[in-house]
């Protein structure tokens, strides 16, 4: 068993496991002992009649042995401590390397000298020598292994590996070594740069963030379990929608959806079809919950005093439930058109909304208020499962001031902070206020027609225009404080 795992080791920082020189030399002591015996035979006078010069060849045999294997070695020394001949500064390869079966593989192509970043979990028997056969049968690609988390179960283990392999190195590839290895049920992705963080320093981080803001409790949840679908049930439904199903304290976990007890008594669901939670993401996601909700509602104090071009200051800041009653004033000013365009339903439903759209569980709020305090504008992020939505709203009086443009690059670039790759809004053909704002985003737009309203859709992984980065940049210090 210590032979595999120094074997395993070799492997992995690129050094070829050799046994073959071992045996030459053990060969070449067998053809010694063979000649002393056949010499001390023939001088007894009890030689097997190989004649005087059999002891002569077989020592001569053994010194051609031990001589190719000494340069053999030699050879590859020199080798190992030559510079990298290639222009990448990649390490030099051995012509023909061996695998457990001594059968010598194809070599892939030159490998970069980043290679590839793969996210892979696989479920491996609870025994001992699994890991190490594992990780042999990644060494063999010459993968190396960055991070390893691992996730006990009921029977077996799942084990969660953080891998830089050859950038010609398939994902076929490495399930089909994994499976060969005695690995189950393996799931791989592409990772980033961002999977390269310690799994205790990101959770430490992600506890951070949601102490700082209640709003963060989506995403640091996201961020913890990898890709999923995350959804906030209000205990009090909003209009038109159903209350949920209780959850126990504890919380309930059921294959690939695990459900949680909200802070303020709603319900939170998170789903990941493609792959199973495990008991320890169940842990870890049901105590990020529970720091939420010992610490309250919350959101970052902070605010910026803009003038707009026609000369008023404004104040923008985040906004919560406290906000309430200012931003029910503001819906009294404002017409049936305006409120009609924002919240497509009956206009004596608009107060209803505000309970949800201010509360820091369903995302970020900015309130815009004038030098003598109102509200005049509010402009909200909302995580919406796996998307997100952008929406606004500005009092007739203050339209056509750049408030809605100002508003929509902070949620922007709130939105990229958060990892988002997309946002959309839902408005009216007829809002060319709301089209034209997000035209000046610079970002590339998908347009689609529902149901009669439009719904424009902005990418943000995707290349934007020379002016975007610098005006979402203004905006991104208020939107993550």
């Amino acid at each position: 068993m210590s032979r595999d795992i120094s074997d395993v080791t070799r492997a992995r920082h690129g050094r070829p496991v050799h046994h073959w020189r071992r045996n030459v030399v053990e060969l070449a002591a067998v053809l010694s002992a063979v000649a002393v015996a056949e010499a001390v035979a023939t001088l007894n006078g009890h030689g097997h009649g190989h004649g005087p010069g059999a002891p002569a060849l077989l020592l001569t045999s053994a010194a051609l042995l031990v001589t190719t294997a000494g340069f053999h070695l030699w050879r590859t020394r020199r080798q190992g401590h030559a510079p990298p001949t290639s222009d990448t500064g990649a390490r030099p390869r051995s012509e023909a390397q061996a695998g457990p079966s001594d059968q010598p593989r194809e070599t892939t192509a030159t490998v970069s000298e980043e290679g590839a970043l793969w996210r892979m979990r696989t479920t491996v028997r609870d025994e001992p020598g699994s890991l190490a056969a594992l990780c042999m049968a990644l060494a063999e690609l010459r993968v190396d292994i960055l991070s390893l988390q691992t996730h006990p179960l009921a029977e077996g283990t799942v084990d969660e590996f953080l891998l830089r392999a050859p950038g010609g190195l398939a994902a076929a590839d490495l399930t089909r070594a994994v499976s060969a290895a005695g690995g189950d049920g393996t799931w791989i992705e592409r990772a980033d740069a961002h999977d390269l963080v310690d799994a205790p320093t990101r959770v430490l981080g992600l506890a951070t963030r949601t102490a700082l803001d209640a709003a963060e409790l989506p995403l640091a949840l996201r961020q913890l379990l990898g890709r999923c679908t995350i959804r906030s049930l209000p205990a009090v439904p909003a209009v038109g929608s159903r209350r949920p199903e209780p959850v126990p304290v504890e919380g309930a976990l059921e294959d690939t959806v695990m459900r949680l007890r909200a802070p303020e008594g709603g319900v939170i669901t998170v789903e990941r079809p493609y792959l199973p939670f495990t008991p320890t993401e169940f842990a870890r996601a049901r105590a990020l919950v529970e720091l939420d909700a010992r610490l309250g509602p919350r959101v970052p104090r902070g605010q910026d005093v803009l003038t707009l071009p026609k000369g008023n200051d404004i104040t923008v800041h985040r906004a919560d439930a406290g906000d309430l009653q200012a931003a029910k004033e503001m819906h009294e000013r404002c017409s049936a058109r305006t409120l009609g365009m924002r919240y497509h339903g009956p206009i004596g439903d608009a107060d209803r909304y505000l309970n949800h759209l201010l509360s820091p569980r369903f995302g970020r709020t900015l309130a815009v208020r004038t030098a003598s305090g109102r509200v005049v504008g509010l402009g909200h992020l909302l995580w919406d499962g796996d998307e997100t939505e952008i929406a606004l709203l500005v009092e007739d009086a203050w339209q056509r001031c750049g408030i809605g443009g100002e508003l929509l690059r902070r949620l922007v670039a709130m939105a990229v902070e958060a990892r988002c790759a997309s946002v959309y809004a839902v408005t009216q053909a007829s809002n060319t206020g709301m089209v034209a704002a997000m035209r000046g985003l610079g970002l590339p737009l998908d347009y689609q027609i529902e149901e009669g309203t439009l719904v424009i859709t902005a990418r943000l992984d995707a290349p934007r225009d020379e002016q975007a980065p610098e005006r979402l940049s203004n905006a991104r210090e208020l939107g993550t404080a």
